[in-house]
């Protein structure tokens, strides 16, 4: 028979210990108990505990110092802190000191049992983060090396994690690795592009709704929150979010528990949140446009992703695994990079990162003549047009609406009017043409990503991707 796995419980009040010693007691698990931090680290070095809990303030010393101690000497323990109601600050503390989670006074037992499953399902899923650390984030760099090494150390934790780094440079890839090698990666992971939401659909997206709660609303619909239930919800380019939604998903974060549009009662949520943005979240707040409270609760642990051009030793591999994938859905052989295409690509800035090399590649395997792609085919800007792109200038504040080219400009095409047309069709397709010019230009300048497009040209994202349609821009 298997021996039932233990954990250790330390908190000075009996009522808490007891109370948590019969809700572990049922869950199957074997409960020790201390009341100081001596005891606790006596025990720690007696037995090997599958959880620990432990209380923010001690009689012999603090609870943040004992979660730093187990972090680093018994690295394969999760620890949780017990925590005051509200002190979202003790939280934060705790999870930046190395905790798995938090649990606040009174315990709620429906989120501690939460947080116990994940914290056994860490326990047994440890070989397999050992085994699987980023996958699928390529490159053997030390830049490269390095994240997979913190990735490895963050999928441990429950504590949310705030993705830095440029356009391009693969920040949700780094969010899926976080979410698969955790304890959470049997539930989903849903990303969302928090940019791409109109801002009147947001509390609805988020949370969800009731039926017959607004116009349209014509059955219950489950929120964001409620899809990624025991999983990772991803927030990418959350520096697009709205003051009044900054303040429900504050809420909703420290909580844990929604209220959809149109109930009268919260539900509980179990999501770990991830999120990122190209922005300086910092400056944001120090102009008013985000919630210092919001940014200290999703910077618990700030991730670094490094961009292309400080990790040019991983271009070759990087570059050929990009060729195969590319060629699987043609049925043909992925092509090779001549020498002097790869010294071109070394040479080249990459102001769009991964994202662009992407682009780059599948227009020169459209441009190569053979099996062999030459420094031609890449058709990289000259080195005064990249680091403009990378600078990213202003445009007017809506291209759209600018001053039209003139009939001899070269982006219209005159040959496509009729010049015995009698319908009044060749003025608008002068102004499709004017509109399809200034989009892709916008297109280009930034990198193919419709959110800074969309800003760009002084539109919605959702009047872009109209567009995109409409024009049949791809």
């Amino acid at each position: 028979m298997t021996e039932p796995r233990s954990a250790l419980v330390i908190d000075d009040e009996r009522d808490i210990r007891e109370l948590l010693v019969l809700t572990l007691g049922r869950m199957g698990l074997r409960v020790d108990t201390a009341a100081t931090v001596a005891s606790a680290r006596e025990m720690l070095t007696r037995e090997k505990y599958a959880l620990c809990l432990t209380d923010m303030r001690l009689p012999d010393g603090s609870g943040i110092e004992l979660v730093q101690e187990i972090s680093s000497r018994h690295p394969n323990t999760p620890v949780a802190m017990i925590t005051a109601f509200g002190n979202v600050e003790a939280a934060v503390e705790a999870l930046k000191a190395g905790a798995f989670d938090f649990v606040s006074k009174p315990v709620d037992l429906t989120v501690l049992r939460d947080l116990v499953r994940h914290a056994l399902m860490l326990g047994t899923h440890r070989q397999q983060i050992a085994t699987s650390a980023g996958p699928r984030l390529q490159g053997d760099s030390p830049a490269m090396a390095n994240l997979r090494q913190t990735i490895a150390k963050v999928a441990r934790s429950q504590a949310p994690v705030y993705i830095v780094g440029e356009s391009g440079v693969g920040k949700e890839l780094t969010a899926r690795s976080i979410h698969e090698q955790s304890a959470r990666s049997a539930a989903p992971f849903v990303p969302v592009n928090c940019g791409a939401i109109p801002t009147e659909l947001m509390e609805s997206e988020f949370f969800g709704h009731r039926k017959g709660s607004f116009t349209g609303a014509h059955a219950d619909k489950p929120g964001l929150f409620q899809a990624a239930e025991g999983g990772t919800l991803f927030l990418d380019e959350v520096a697009e979010l709205p003051l009044s939604m900054q303040v429900k998903l504050l809420r909703a974060i420290q909580e844990k528990s929604v209220r959809p549009v149109g109930a009268s009662s919260e539900v509980p949520v179990d999501v770990r949140i991830l999120s990122a943005t190209h922005k300086n979240l910092e400056k944001l707040v120090d102009e008013g446009r985000f919630r210092h409270d919001l940014y200290y609760r999703i910077n618990v642990i700030e991730l670094q992703v490094p961009p292309l051009r400080e990790r040019r030793d991983d271009l070759p591999g990087l570059a050929g695994s990009i060729l195969q994938r590319l060629a699987i859905p043609h049925g043909r052989t992925a092509p090779g990079l001549s020498r002097s295409a790869v010294d071109a690509l070394a040479a080249y800035p990459f102001p769009g990162n991964v994202r662009e090399l992407e682009n780059i590649l599948e227009r020169a395997m459209a441009m190569a003549d053979g099996d062999t792609i030459e420094a031609d085919d890449l058709r990289l800007p000259a080195r005064g047009e990249a680091a403009a792109a990378s600078a990213a200038p202003a445009m007017p504040a809506s291209p759209l609406a600018a001053e039209p080219p003139s009939l001899t400009d070269p982006r219209f095409d005159p040959r496509r009017i009729d010049p015995g047309d009698t319908a009044g069709s060749a003025l608008p397709m002068y102004i499709e043409q004017m509109e399809r010019a200034a989009i892709e230009k916008a297109l280009q300048d930034h990198r193919y990503n419709k959110t800074k497009t969309a800003a760009a040209l002084g539109i919605t994202f959702r009047a872009l991707r109209y567009k995109l349609k409409k024009l049949g821009i791809d």
